[in-house]
């Protein structure tokens, strides 16, 4: 029997059950998202490519600028201690307006990788440290477990792909770049701005492949890293919920209170009209204050038989009339007055009543 009971615990505690949308959310919260770092890298090179396709004579005469700053108005020009600050600052200045657009488009379609993953998200708890993160024994079983050996095996099956791509471009235009020096400056800068294009496309293909693949796998990764037990579900229930226990205490507490209340409001009751045990709803009319009968108590089952315990104590009629307890039951709560269509059979159990008492109700 114990290990019957050891082994229903350890099953309690495997992590077999798929995350709930609040454990989504709090991971989410947290920081922890389904996210592939290829994403946002190819992306950048599609962006880049992009770049090119469209700026491609923009940049073709930037860098004919560049090439005849560099070597023929340098050349031509004595440089001293005075210009050369100057020079320095003129060659910086064309080099940022080369770069600009590519690392603008770069931070644009960075943002747009992780974007189409995770969408928009604002999770200040990942950027606090954490002293489980500078672990050396977390930290070593981070290098040497099978997420990190996955990792290293796509590092180099993607540097492999790619470099052997950039071989094979270069192996085509071979012909090309061994005539790049019999060419004029325009056109072989034009020839080697085509193959950049094309092994920027061609990587980006490689790599948007290689993203989606990724992609799943974190995406499998997540799922598994948030799978919770049995108990998690039970726990998270409880905190979403409330624990049972303590809601069927406070559910008896609140019924104790609103008995107490009926009872010290049933000395008014002209009448209880009871099912005779399954329920009681107690009447009071006064022709002065009141234009039809009130409910001023009624209950159900356990509730039903104290109404009538205490009835009996205070002197109360109790009239069983099975239909009429349970419609007075159904339509109306403590406080309202008797429905209409049922004034006549209620005048009926309150005539009765004062005619036992020997009193009229309002008479003198």
């Amino acid at each position: 029997m114990t290990h019957l009971r050891l082994d229903l615990q350890y099953f309690a505690g495997e992590k077999t059950e798929k995350a709930t949308p609040q454990k989504r959310l709090e991971s989410r919260k947290k920081g922890e998202v389904a996210k592939s770092q290829e994403v946002p890298s190819a992306f950048i090179l599609f962006g880049s490519a992009l770049a090119l396709y469209l700026l491609g004579g923009w940049y073709l005469e930037r860098i004919l600028a560049l090439f005849q700053f560099v070597y023929q108005d340098l050349l031509l020009t004595t440089i001293t201690i005075q210009n050369l600050p100057e020079l320095v600052n003129q060659l910086l200045i064309e080099m940022v307006i080369l770069a600009t657009p590519l690392f603008v488009i770069a931070i644009i379609f960075g943002i747009g990788g992780t974007f189409v993953q995770i969408g928009f998200l604002f999770a200040p708890e990942a950027v606090f440290a954490k002293l489980s993160r500078i672990n050396p024994i977390s930290g070593a079983k981070r290098i040497f477990s099978l997420r990190a050996l996955v990792e290293l095996v796509k590092s180099i099956l993607k540097v492999v792909v790619i470099a052997t791509a950039a071989g094979i471009i270069l192996w085509t235009n071979r012909d090309t770049l061994m005539g790049l020096s019999h060419l004029p400056i325009r056109q072989s800068t034009a020839a080697i701005g085509q193959m950049t294009f094309q092994l920027f496309v061609t990587v980006a293909i490689i790599l948007v492949v290689l993203a989606v693949a990724d992609y799943m796998y974190q995406k499998y990764e997540f799922e598994k890293q948030i799978r919770m037990s049995k108990q998690d579900l039970k726990d998270e229930f409880k905190k979403t919920e409330g624990d049972p226990l303590i809601k069927s205490k406070v559910k008896e507490k609140q019924r104790q209170m609103s008995l107490n209340r009926m009872i010290q409001d049933l000395p008014r009751a002209d009448v209880l009209i009871t099912n005779p045990t399954h329920f009681a709803v107690a009447l009071a009319y006064d022709d002065k204050t009141m234009e039809a009968p009130t409910v001023i108590a009624m209950g159900m089952d356990f509730q039903a038989l104290k109404l009538r315990e205490k009835a009996k104590e205070f002197r109360v009629t109790i009239v069983e009339n099975k239909p009429l307890a349970r419609a007075l039951y159904d339509q109306t709560d403590i406080g309202d007055p008797v429905p209409e269509e049922l004034f006549g059979a209620v005048a009926e159990i309150l005539a009765y009543v004062y005619r036992i008492n020997g009193r009229l109700k309002g008479g003198n």
